[in-house]
């Protein structure tokens, strides 16, 4: 009596991308701590714990990213999800601060913020269609960086404890703060005219690349 293999003919399933690992768990922690941070704002009585929920959130930006390279977990699911959510915690913060004059968030600083982002992300999207790399660079992680500064001193300047807490220093903190703001908003535009002629150059060198 022999045994009959069975074989086969059909090729194996490619294998499909696991979306529910911790990189991307984490990413979506930091979404509903964002949503958090917009809701307490509203509530204008915890400012504090505002600042210290958003550093949580803003803090953690860089690990979901590590550790799905580090894990081999990088998903097409976690690779959109994470700049969508630095684009809502950052441009949703300063529209809700631009209702408290006191945060010295004003519209244009918010307009430039988030027309820089949505500029960036169309620049990115038209490149990357055209099979052109358009990855991150220095000046893009400055400019969150800045951000992720800025916006939890803009949070805890509105908070009476702080102010009472600091006493005369109050002054100097919500200095500092004003000139962190203008550091963000110069960063910004630097950022921002930098990928611009970046992209330009990229399309331009492209365009004289003859076709094989």
């Amino acid at each position: 009596m022999t045994d009959e293999v069975q074989t086969s003919n059909e090729s194996p399933e490619p294998a499909r991308e696991n979306s529910l690992n911790i990189p991307n768990l984490i990413t979506f922690s930091r979404l509903v701590l964002s949503f958090v941070v917009l809701a307490l704002i509203d509530f204008t009585d915890y400012w504090l714990l505002t600042t210290a929920i958003f550093v949580i959130a803003a803090a953690t930006d860089f690990l979901d990213g590590y550790l799905a390279r580090k894990w081999n977990q990088v998903t097409v699911l976690g690779r959109i999800m994470d700049p969508f959510v630095d684009k809502v915690i950052v441009g949703g913060t300063l529209i809700f601060l631009t209702a408290h004059p006191d945060s010295g968030i004003c519209p244009w600083t918010t307009f430039i913020v988030i027309g820089r982002e949505m500029f960036v992300t169309g620049l990115r999207s038209v490149l990357e269609g055209h099979g052109i790399d358009f990855s991150a660079k220095w000046s893009g992680k400055l400019k969150m960086i800045v951000q992720s500064v800025t916006i939890p001193l803009c949070l805890a300047s509105m908070s009476p404890t702080l102010t009472q807490f600091l006493g005369p220093y109050a002054e100097h903190f919500v200095s500092f703060r004003d000139w962190m703001i203008i550091a963000m908003v110069l960063i910004t535009l630097y950022s921002g005219a930098e990928y611009t002629w970046r992209g330009m150059a990229l399309m331009s060198q492209q365009k004289s690349t003859p076709e094989k």
